[in-house]
């Protein structure tokens, strides 16, 4: 059975470097399945969940957004932040959504800031899911 070589990095270490079945990304313009043979392209990710699967394993990384490429048998996720289920901090991603909601409560919609609240907001809920596949 093929498999591919599934790669993810931050700017501060390598997080994964793994052969696998299957990678699930949450791409720019929603989940993206890739699978061994899949076509080139390069994506945006936005903050969720990356799967994978090898094997009977499964492993779940929060991701908080970046680039995807995938060809030549690897999916190379260049990730601004990615951490497995065991390393969240669950009180912390906790803290993260309530500050990102009282920021949000005191913004107007079309402040830069607003986005960036928004963002953040995602960015915790996303952990506190992935936490909770440990």
């Amino acid at each position: 059975m093929d498999r591919i070589q599934l790669e993810i990095v931050t700017p501060d270490r390598r997080v994964l470097s793994q052969q696998v079945d299957e990678v699930l990304l949450p791409g720019g313009q929603g989940e993206l399945g890739v699978l061994p043979g899949h076509t080139e392209l390069l994506s945006l990710l936005q903050p969720g969940r990356l799967v994978y699967r090898s094997g009977s394993t499964n492993g779940t990384f929060a991701i908080a957004g970046g680039f995807v490429e995938v060809g030549h048998g690897k999916v190379i996720v260049l990730a601004d932040a990615a951490e497995a289920a065991p390393e969240i901090d669950v009180e912390r991603a906790k803290t993260a959504q309530k500050r990102a909601e009282e920021t949000l409560a005191g913004l107007e919609m079309r402040n830069e800031d607003y986005l960036a609240a928004e963002l953040a907001l995602k960015r915790s809920l996303v952990r506190q899911e992935v936490a909770l596949t440990r």
